[in-house]
């Protein structure tokens, strides 16, 4: 099987808000959207937002509420640019969960919440590349 990620949903309380945390605080720009769904075209996949119910109905899941810890990362090319996307998140409808910080591991981070409390890690990482389409080369 081939190893990639078509798709990834994130399941939101009110598409309004957190089109404007994605759109005003990423700069992403929707390829398609109605009243329940908006989806964005990524490096080599699809980020989609949908309404909480509508997607728990499309799941066949009766209890939406997340089953494990999970966060998304958002690679920067520069380690200004973790506080600088942190910030301008925040201002865009996001709660910064943990300012941007060296950790022990390397690198710098910070963590942002969207608007429904989906964590995201900012992040820079001296030992990856990111080419110029967003793609994230691993251990360069």
């Amino acid at each position: 099987m081939q190893q990639q990620i078509s798709v990834i949903t994130l399941g939101v309380g009110d598409l309004a808000r957190s089109r404007r945390f994605y759109v005003e605080g990423f700069g992403w720009r929707p390829v398609f959207e109605n009243e329940d769904i908006v989806f964005y075209q990524m490096n080599g996949f699809v980020l989609g937002t949908w309404i909480r119910r509508a997607l728990a109905e499309d799941m066949r899941r009766e209890d939406p509420a997340a089953p494990g810890l999970c966060s998304l990362a958002h690679n920067v090319t520069r380690r200004e640019d973790v506080q600088a996307t942190l910030d301008r998140l925040s201002r865009s409808g996001g709660r910064i969960m943990w300012p941007a910080d060296a950790p022990p591991h390397g690198g710098f981070r910070g963590y942002v919440a969207d608007p429904d409390g989906h964590a995201w890690e900012i992040a820079w990482n001296p030992a990856w590349a990111i080419s110029p389409d967003g793609n994230v080369i691993f251990g360069v």
